[in-house]
């Protein structure tokens, strides 16, 4: 294993700040929730969002491993709790330039932080990044909110109104009521025969939630007022006519891989895919023979099966902007925060580290995602000095041929 690497996610290299804020439109289940990744102004003071946003995705993390959730949930909270993931929480957007935008999927019993270090790194070198938190019972655990309750006088039951002082007079205004989170567990199958029925299912609902996300962004950038249901000192109006809507990509890991094929073939707003060792499984047999616009594929050295690869093969085979590469000595979660958050135990127990330094591969993962994008959005940047990665070729890495 490479060297002795510290926990911790790493700070981005590209040449912007990055801020980040979550963004709920339309509260109820069929509503939209993703965390927002952007280029950020330089500020004096930056907070740092916790990795895990509530207490609840541990209990979740636990019942996704099938344990406990009385003594695991504790110690996955004593574990991961206290990691702060390096951006500014709600900082100033940068309004400097258009930012191309990447949708991105999570993999099953994950949410929106779990690729933060990936998404920072995008957010860094100029895009827009929304990581969408779905819905479709395949998140470890994820919420919607409910309507406030309006607070009774205990006295006569009538409802009190809070006297709201005029902005500007000097006094702060009062906090919207806090609503109740709705929380939506993980869903265990039953038997092993709904499984495929099952996760096509899931699939075509994670693909119409990241078209959704696409949405919400389309009526920002287009000015249209939105309503954040959760709280935050970002105004998402300030991103009018930054969002470069004509280059939009999707990308995803595992279950959130087959989503972004899915998503390309039915959006056509997304122009190509990036799949980070997808889950080829939930996909019908009619993908197969069309032709797709470009999709990179990033497998790990461990995950994957004959079939799955020769799945992908079929796809390349209408289509030579298909590529395939893997990374040698990576694992399933090597392209995820686990591999940078876990001491040699967890990792053990989880295998969540491969024999590739979790730095270097994560760095491969984004360097020759970044070239992909620069060359299928047309991007005028200096992504292109990583496209040996895209044939295979470099260090720690191979072509699937």
């Amino acid at each position: 294993m490479g060297g002795a690497q510290s926990l911790g996610l790493p700070s981005a290299k590209g040449p912007h700040n990055v801020g980040c804020t979550d963004v709920m439109i339309d509260n109820s289940r069929q509503g939209s929730f993703f965390r927002l990744y952007y280029p950020c102004e330089a500020s004096g003071e930056v907070k740092h969002p916790l990795w895990i946003p509530h207490y609840e995705y541990c209990r979740g993390l636990a019942d996704y491993l099938n344990r406990d959730k009385r003594w695991c949930a504790p110690l996955l909270n004593m574990a991961f709790g206290y990691y702060e993931v390096p951006v500014g929480w709600d900082a100033p957007f940068k309004a400097a330039e258009k930012y191309p935008l990447i949708i991105f999927s999570h993999g099953l019993g994950a949410f929106r932080t779990v690729y933060s270090a990936v998404c920072i790194e995008l957010a860094s070198q100029g895009f827009i990044v929304a990581a969408v938190e779905h819905r479709d019972e395949s998140a470890c655990t994820t919420f919607f909110l409910k309507s406030p309750v309006e607070d009774l006088e205990p006295s006569t039951g009538a409802t009190t109104a809070v006297q709201q002082p005029l902005e500007g007079s000097g006094i702060p205004l009062a906090s919207p009521p806090e609503m109740d989170k709705e929380w939506l567990p993980f869903r265990k199958l039953d038997t092993a025969n709904e499984d495929f029925a099952f996760r096509n299912k899931q699939m075509c609902q994670r693909v119409e939630e990241c078209s959704r996300a696409l949405d919400v962004l389309t009526d920002i950038n287009n000015g249209k007022l939105i309503k954040n249901g959760l709280p935050g000192h970002l105004d998402v109006s300030v991103m009018k006519d930054c969002i470069d809507l004509k280059r939009v990509a999707v990308m995803g890991h595992s279950f959130g891989g087959c989503t972004s094929i899915l998503a390309v073939s039915r959006d056509s707003r997304f122009r190509c895919a990036v799949a980070l060792d997808s889950w080829m499984f939930p996909l019908t047999d009619d993908i197969y023979s069309k032709a797709l616009p470009p999709v990179f594929f990033v497998n790990s050295q461990k995950f994957q099966t004959s079939d799955s690869i020769d799945k992908m093969k079929r796809l390349c085979s209408n289509n030579n902007e298909i590529k395939i590469i893997t990374i040698v000595g990576s694992v399933h979660q090597s392209q995820t925060d686990f591999t940078l958050l876990t001491g040699q135990l967890l990792s053990l127990a989880f295998e969540t580290k491969g024999t590739i330094n979790p730095i270097e591969g994560l760095n491969i993962t984004n360097r020759a995602s970044l070239a992909f994008l620069q060359r299928h959005l047309d991007l005028q940047k200096n992504f292109d000095q990583w496209d040996a990665l895209l044939e295979g070729v470099g260090d720690h890495v191979a072509p699937v041929n």
